[in-house]
């Protein structure tokens, strides 16, 4: 089973950008984490992080018949990515979406998710555990 992991714009700053917000977490090491879980759980990892939408939808394209599911996180991309969600929407497997802040808690502008409608569900505000609540989540859900 082939699980799809995307990291959207800015996250390579994990670690660095607003440790108060993001944790002091490493993309690397949330990546490393996320490889430990998928080995326990027996599946393979695809994993992508850009920082250019067109990216991330050509990787969901690239995938579309090999993958059985996928966590994203959009980062900025969730508040304005239509081609993002409509590329999600395409998918014929489930996509999680997590964030490591509560946006919901964050400025206005941010508490509206426009890839929320196109996902299976949202984990969001646990930090780097949002990641692996994420990857334990659609592979239950891929597993029916």
């Amino acid at each position: 089973m082939k699980i799809l992991v995307l990291h959207g714009p800015n996250l390579n700053l994990f670690g660095r950008r607003e440790p108060p917000i993001y944790a002091t977490t490493p993309l690397a090491q949330i990546d490393e984490m996320l490889a430990r879980l998928a080995a326990e759980l027996q599946v393979e990892l695809a994993t992508i992080q850009s920082n250019h939408e067109g990216a991330l939808i050509d990787f969901l394209h690239q995938h579309i018949d090999s993958a059985q599911g996928a966590i994203i996180n959009p980062a900025g991309l969730t508040q304005h990515g239509v081609p993002l969600h409509d590329a999600i929407k395409a998918m014929p497997f489930p996509v999680l979406e997590v964030h490591m802040s509560n946006i919901a808690a964050r400025e206005a502008w941010r508490t509206h998710s426009i890839i929320s409608p196109a996902v299976k569900g949202t984990i969001q505000g646990l930090g780097p555990q949002s990641y692996l609540l994420g990857l334990r989540g659609v592979v239950g859900l891929a597993r029916g």
